[in-house]
């Protein structure tokens, strides 16, 4: 019998992003500065959206649109572009959706954010999660109904975490693990979570409160541990140029969930993670950056660099005989003069690894008070 269960279950405060590339220097006060690049699109839970779905994963979102322009706009690309399954989000009458400006420069951003708690929360909008194959949650400090429900129902939860604005980095957070199959925290918050001095030491703790262990390391790669399989891998960086950085922590989050649903070894998923995570940050970010598996396609054919081609071998098996058509990447101004102006429409249906892409309240997922 076919599974028809959801791939990926989702929810989380949803923006409309809009993202400022180029500058000639970082900006300071009562200073204009004119950039040149601009791109706009969905972020915040978008981001691990779209890239789950990108990779061909039955995606459902429960999230809040806002009754204006920049909600509709983000529930016709989510729902209608990409093919997330939205029946589970819910439109809310006179509430403004959250919109961040990224100020991209060099390989960091700041974000300026405008928005306001949301009518519904996450308990309210999950009610009895669904059955799903996997939910990708941040968690928090004041634990989530549902996360217990669907874990419950046998959903494997995928677990990230964010800055600790007050730097307490209480371990009573971690006890939350227990409801989780992989925990992917960067390195910071999992030396500061688990009090030791180096990733692979809060690798060696973390390993022990959870099933699977990610420790992103920003330039440095990542490494791993699976316990069920009784895997280690520790894999480098990927050399690549950097536009914006936003939402990347979230595609490697969104990849790894792929490739671990797809039964793959841990240094093929993790490997897979960090080379999603890289090529997003080519493109202006939020969820369109998502590279999907045309753009993996596209990267490794492409590819000529002899120890590339050996490490990322795997990818002659794993790539789908049809990757699907290009991707939508986030309208540019000036348009890029490396993807085209009319691409084919997506059909419906259904990186912390890289130095810039630290998950410390920068990618969508993690950042604002009210996810």
């Amino acid at each position: 019998m076919d599974d028809d269960r959801p791939d990926v279950l989702l929810t989380g405060l949803l923006f409309y992003d809009l993202v400022l590339t180029g500058l000639g220097k970082p900006p300071t006060p009562g200073e204009e500065i004119w950039t040149r690049g601009m791109g706009c699109g969905p972020g915040g839970i978008a981001n691990l959206a779209v890239a789950a779905s990108r990779f061909g994963l039955r995606t459902s979102l429960a999230t809040v649109f806002g009754d204006d322009f920049y909600g509709a706009y983000c529930r016709d690309v989510l729902g209608g572009q990409e093919g997330v399954d939205l029946s589970l989000s819910r439109t809310a009458d006179h509430w403004p959706t959250p919109v961040t400006v990224s100020v991209a420069y060099g390989d960091d951003r700041a974000l300026l954010t405008h928005g306001q708690e949301p009518p519904y929360s996450q308990d309210v909008l999950m009610g009895d999660p669904p059955d799903a194959r996997a939910a990708l949650v941040h968690i928090e400090a004041r634990p989530r109904e549902w996360l217990a429900k669907a874990a419950a129902n046998g959903t494997h939860i995928y677990a990230d975490v964010g800055w600790d604005p007050t730097q307490e980095w209480s371990t009573a957070l971690l006890d939350q693990l227990s409801l989780c199959h992989a925990f992917l925290p960067n390195e910071t918050e999992a030396m500061a979570y688990t009090r030791t001095d180096s990733a692979l030491a809060a690798l060696g703790t973390l390993c022990e409160l959870v099933p699977v262990a990610v420790v992103t390391r920003g330039g440095d790669g990542a490494l791993a541990v699976d316990q069920i399989t009784g895997e280690y891998a520790e894999v480098p960086a990927l050399d690549t140029h950097v536009l914006d950085a936003t939402g990347a922590g979230d595609v490697f989050g969104a990849s790894f969930v792929a490739a671990s649903l797809g039964g793959w070894p841990l240094a093929e998923r993790l490997r897979f993670a960090v080379l999603a995570a890289g090529l997003s940050v080519r493109h202006h970010g939020g969820a369109l950056a998502a590279p999907g598996w045309h753009g993996v396609e596209r990267w490794w054919r492409s590819q000529t660099d002899p120890e590339l081609r050996r490490a990322y071998g795997f990818l002659a098996d794993r790539i789908p005989a049809d990757p699907g058509p290009a991707v939508h990447h986030a309208p540019v101004t000036p348009p890029s003069p490396h993807t085209p102006s009319v691409r084919a429409p997506r059909q419906g249906g259904t990186d912390p690894s890289h130095p810039s892409a630290r998950r410390t309240g920068t990618t969508g997922v993690t950042r604002g008070p009210f996810s």
